[in-house]
């Protein structure tokens, strides 16, 4: 599928994303939780501050490259977790996976995905893997050593689904993991035959029904009847995180991570990396947004890197952000849209578009690295700037 003109800006993905596919679908990307309350802060907590740029400085060289737990990439932002990527859009774990390659950046495979972790990595070196997993060492230990086997070089434990959330807009669209078989949904899927025939058809006729691959259970199809089995999760404490460094041998990184106090006992732990994270919005209403927490993160942090997900929408959120102390971001949502609709070719746009954001910033702020992005160009957008 080509990539619409009228898409100048992440944001724009979005409406033609709604237009493609089936209301289930579309509710579960976006939605938040209950209100909203968190979905909403993660936009806003960025216009708390503005920006009080630099002038006359020659930026010709500047250039997006970071280094994030020894490793350089070329650019300062990745595509996070995000569940059933495959149900939205044909092949999308491996379109995100593969721009991800080219751009060499980092995309994490999320536990949920309906991809093989083995298939994953073999098409996208630079992939990493997110875990969900209980506090049973009889099933982290199998999918830690799988993950190894696999050659991801970096695992991600998500530690914010201590419980499934409430929501509330899943119930209302109709959506469920596994996907019920109703009238209802038939109906849904019916009514947007571009995402029936090009996604879904599509993938039952080369790879057969999605399953859940990785989740540490046996393999769930994505459509149907069966029940999916419930790990609980809320058991789940350092004593398990200790378990995972002792036998993972690559970097460790936790994400979820909001309160300082954790921060510290991740960096007391052996933890790698840290994500600051609310989780897109989409567990504890209310949550603080990651953007606000990072100095408290930071002030903990040591040597580990501090990453930072959810709400960043425009290169100004990229850099707003590093200046506020992340070594790198991940984008959700807008990257997911764009591989629905247009796939590779989607994703590569949306990161161009997203690059370029960051480069003419720069050129505007007056400087040439991510390194030189600091605290001192960003001015709280009340109240005056000097004392």
């Amino acid at each position: 599928m080509s990539i619409p003109k009228d898409i100048l800006c992440l944001d724009d993905f979005e409406p033609h994303a709604r237009a493609f596919l089936p209301r289930p679908i579309f509710g579960y990307i976006s939605g938040g939780v209950e209100t909203n309350a968190s979905l909403d802060g993660n936009r806003s907590a960025f216009r708390e501050w503005e920006f009080l740029p630099r002038v006359l400085v020659n930026t010709r060289a500047r250039h997006q490259k970071t280094t994030l737990m020894g490793r350089t990439y070329d650019q300062c932002f990745g595509f996070p977790p995000m569940g059933s990527t495959a149900l939205a859009a044909y092949r999308g774990d491996y379109s995100l996976a593969s721009v991800a390659a080219k751009l060499n950046t980092v995309m994490i495979q999320s536990g949920a995905s309906l991809t093989p972790m083995e298939q994953l990595k073999a098409a996208g070196p630079t992939a990493w893997f997110q875990a969900y997993l209980p506090g049973e060492p009889d099933i982290i230990t199998p999918l830690v050593n799988r993950a190894q086997a696999a050659g991801f070089e970096t695992l991600v434990l998500t530690v914010d689904v201590q419980m499934a959330a409430n929501r509330e807009n899943n119930v209302r669209t109709g959506y469920s993991s596994p996907l019920k078989v109703t009238p209802r949904l038939a109906w849904d899927c019916a009514t947007k035959p571009r995402w029936l025939l090009g996604t879904f058809a599509r993938t039952v006729m080369n790879y057969g029904m999605p399953h859940l691959e990785n989740m540490g259970f046996p393999r769930i199809p994505i459509m149907g009847n069966m029940e999916r089995p419930r790990m609980s999760r809320d058991g789940l404490n350092w004593e398990h995180v200790e378990l995972m460094r002792k036998i993972w041998k690559g970097k460790l990184v936790l994400k979820g991570v909001l309160a300082r106090e954790d921060v510290r006992i991740a960096r007391e732990s052996g933890v790698d990396g840290i994500m600051v994270s609310n989780h897109g919005g989409r567990q504890l209403d209310g949550t603080i947004s990651p953007f606000r927490a990072l100095p408290g993160a930071v002030a903990e942090a040591g040597n580990m890197a501090i990453m930072m997900d959810s709400g960043i929408r425009r290169g100004t959120d990229v850099l707003k952000a590093i200046a506020m102390g992340a070594h790198f971001v991940f984008v959700g949502r807008p990257f997911l849209y764009a591989a629905a609709i247009a796939g590779e070719e989607g994703v590569a746009h949306g990161a161009k578009l997203l690059r370029e954001e960051i480069s003419r910033n720069m050129a505007m702020l007056g400087i040439s690295s991510m390194a030189e992005m600091k605290r001192e160009l960003l001015a709280p957008s009340r109240g005056p700037i000097y004392g």
